[in-house]
């Protein structure tokens, strides 16, 4: 009887020790659940979160792709205008280079028709003064006339 009230004890023991352990396992299991719930949750916003990533790096690459076509674009526009800027400073250099001849044979002719006109005009200084000489001369022969022929009247 001692034997059986002992095992009985263990009986009654184990049992104790079963329940626990079930109860333990009951916890247990209703932990991994929720951990389960848990890493199922954070596998779907992980599969959102990679979606959205995947559709912010395809934005990214359209966004670079538009960046690059723009500066591209930019360039060939900047490009023309170097250009055509280049093609008007080759124009006006070239126009300048024709202004500045013009202006110095303008420059020549001027000169010419300076020293021609001054020419002309000592010339003509020169002509007056001796057609002024020959008046007065005319005119002291006239007077001498006068007085001659008023002494022989």
């Amino acid at each position: 009887q001692e034997e059986k009230k002992q095992l009985t004890l263990k009986v009654e023991e184990l049992e104790r020790k079963l329940e626990t352990t079930s109860a333990q396992n009951i916890e247990f299991l209703q932990v991994i659940a929720k951990r389960e719930e848990s890493i199922h949750q954070c596998q779907l916003r992980l599969e959102e979160k990679a979606c959205e990533c995947s559709s912010l790096a395809r934005q990214l690459e359209m966004a670079i792709e538009d960046a690059k076509k723009q500066v591209e674009q930019t360039r060939e526009r900047a490009k023309s205008r170097e250009r055509a800027a280049q093609s008007k400073v080759l124009d006006l250099e070239t126009q300048l280079s024709r202004n500045k001849t013009e202006l110095n044979q303008l420059r020549r002719s001027k000169d010419d028709a300076e020293r021609r006109y001054e020419s002309r005009l000592q010339d003509l200084k020169d002509r007056l003064e001796q057609s002024e000489s020959t008046n007065r001369s005319m005119q002291n022969y006239v007077q001498f006339l006068k007085s001659s022929y008023a002494n022989v009247f």
